[in-house]
This record gives C-alpha cells, structure tokens and sequence, in this order.
C-alpha cells in the first residue's frame, strides 16, 4: 500500500476556510495522535484489490485479534479509510450512541443528538454523560459537528448526514472526518434488497474492527442472534396465516406504514406472517385508511413513539383507529388485536432484535 505525504499546514488551513465559511472559530490545533486521526483521510492509499468482506487493507495481526491500520472499508458505497482507532466521536442520533456504549467504546462518544426517548436503564448511566450537540428530537447541525471536534462520525441515518443536516459525508471525508452510515438506512426511506439481522450484525464487526474491539463486535452479535432464534423457536402455529399492519405514525393526518426492505419486512418473514404493504415502494410509505380498510390486517402492531409529534404514543393511535370511520370498523381494531413495539426498534438499532420476543408472545395470542 502506497502513501502519499500529506502537507499538514494545508490541512489545516482547510479547516479554517471551512469555520470562516460557517461563522465560527478556529477548531483549536489538536496535537499528538489527534493530528494523525484528523489528518488521516487526507492520506492517499493505493492497493492492488479489494477483499470479499468489502474491506482492504493488511490483515489484523494473526492470532492477536487486533485491527492492524491503516485500513479501508466500503460503507453505502464509499471507501473509508481508517488510520487509528477513533478517540473522539460525534453519534448523529441516540441508538447510534447506544450500540457504541454496548460496545464498551462510549466513553470516546464526545457529542450525540436526536434524542427521542429515555435511554435503557443499563446504559442510561453512561449515555446521560454524553453532551447532547442537538434539542431532543432534532438533528445535529454543521456547525454543532465541527465544534466538537470528531475524528469519527457514526449514524443509522443516512438523512443526517446531508449537507442541509451534520454535513455532506464526502465534504467530511475530505476535512479527514471518516463516516460510517448503517446499510440498513443509506438513503432515506429507500429499500434495501434483502434487508436482515445479518446485516446489522455485520454492522457491530465492522465498528468493533474500527475501534480496535474485535472481541466485543463478534460477541454482541452472537448474542443477539441467539436471542432472535430463541423467540423464533417459540412460535406457535406457524401455519395460521395472519397479516400485519406495521404503524409507525401519521403526518398531517396520513399514516405512514411499514414496506418492504426494512426489519418490519424481514421481522415479519422470520415470523411468518404478512406485511400487508410488502409491495409499497419503500421501506417506510405513505399509505392512505381506504388501502387499510381495503388490506383489513389481523394484527396492528403500534409504534410506540415518544417525540411528541401527533398519534406518536401506542395510546393516540389506538384512540385514533377506533374513532376514524374506516378503521374502527376493522376486527383488529374492534376486536383490540394490537401488539405495541418501541418505535426506535422499528429503525435500526440495538434494541431491534427486541422486537422479535414481543411480536413473537403477541402473535402467539391471536393465532
């Protein structure tokens, strides 16, 4: 692998255009190994191919169980490189934060945002030390990221990481900020072709090869799948069909549903049951009460949301199908067939595999 020297003066120097052009102050000059992590993606690599894995770069030391850097890794189609192992980390949303807590690296977590419900008792501890760079319930803004200095920034939403949001991801990479976005949520709301736990599980390899914990990442994943085959080894007449409406929200009045290509698609498979808008275009679709009338699912499972937007909590949205005129006429509804799921898991994170134990005692009920 080829390096190319890179002039830290210039480095530098893009780091002040950019704060003048925003309006702020200089970052201050990080000295020591903090100049090489934010140097580091400025550094030219060239290599001669690329590993199944999606991965290039030397092999960890054999046997030591060690990420040997530098090391480059595709992530929602970019190349990212990684020089060291990150000591300063900005999360764009809370389950972002909490996966890098359950991966014992939260105390490198400087800074977190989109906060949208009260953090799990195990972890709430070290989570409540991290300053938020956003109000609940709102994304981080350029400026906030900048500030705190990242040499690494981590999202399940590749929303936040726009330039109207945390930034444009390349502009990022090029100021020596690496980024790593969830597969599972690359673009917004898109689909994404045989979506499942493997993936997130990969997801917990690939931050554990990042920092340096290799050990933690394959345990976290191991757990987690033997959680999701013991609630699956539970269910019980696999063979009664049932369809499912997955309920997120409603915005200005109109409910928006699970699609496929998202967990509820792959959660419901594992399950055995029917997502009644497998066929909508998008993971997450703006669907209309005429098609859930039409469509009349078995089962509603509710998103229990707590960002105080209208019909967030499961109670509103029970409260609004027995009232509407089209959907209070549905058994599910009439015959109270709801199983009521944390929103936050519905989106990728690390309390997704949770939702596999609760539709699973739910189901179980109503097959």
């Amino acid at each position: 692998m080829k390096l190319i020297t890179v002039d830290v003066t210039a480095v530098r120097q893009l780091f002040t255009v950019h704060a003048r052009a925003a309006s702020l102050p200089l970052m201050k000059t990080v000295t020591g190994t903090k100049v090489t992590a934010a140097v580091a993606m400025l550094v030219l690599t060239g290599c001669a191919g690329g590993e199944s894995s999606g991965a290039v770069g030397r092999e960890a030391t054999a046997g030591g169980g060690t990420t040997t850097y530098p090391f480059t890794m595709k992530n929602c189609g970019a190349d990212v490189t990684f020089e060291a192992a990150p000591q300063r980390v900005v999360t764009l949303n809370q389950t972002a934060a909490e996966i890098l807590i359950k991966l014992g690296v939260g105390d490198r977590v400087v800074g977190s945002g989109y906060e949208i419900y009260k953090p799990p008792a195990d972890m709430a501890e070290q989570y409540e030390k991290i300053p938020l760079l956003s109000a609940p319930g709102q994304p981080i803004k350029h400026e906030k990221l900048l500030e705190a200095q990242p040499e690494f920034v981590y999202t399940n939403f590749g929303s936040f990481l726009t330039a109207a949001q945390a930034g444009d991801r390349e502009q990022l990479h090029d100021l020596g900020v690496p980024t790593y976005i969830t597969e599972l949520d690359c673009t917004l709301h898109a689909s994404v072709a045989d979506a499942n736990f493997d993936m997130l599980y990969q997801e917990y390899r690939d931050l554990a090869r990042i920092f340096d914990v290799p050990a933690a990442g394959e345990k976290l994943a191991t757990e987690q799948q033997a959680l999701v085959e013991k609630a699956l080894d539970a269910v019980e007449n696999r063979n009664t069909p049932l369809k499912v409406l997955w309920f997120y929200s409603t915005y200005a009045g109109t409910p928006w549903a699970a699609g496929p290509g998202g967990l509820p698609q792959h959660i419901s498979d594992l399950a055995g049951v029917k997502n009644i808008f497998d066929d909508a275009s998008t993971k997450w679709a703006e669907v209309s009460w005429d098609e859930v009338a039409a469509r009349d699912p078995d089962v509603i499972i509710l998103a229990d949301l707590t960002r105080g937007e209208p019909n967030d909590t499961a109670a509103e949205k029970i409260d609004l199908l027995k009232k509407d005129p089209l959907t209070s006429n549905l058994s599910a509804v009439t015959d109270d067939r709801f199983i009521t799921i944390p929103g936050a898991q519905m989106d990728p994170s690390y309390g997704s595999v949770y939702i596999v134990p609760a539709l699973v005692e739910g189901l179980n009920k109503f097959r």
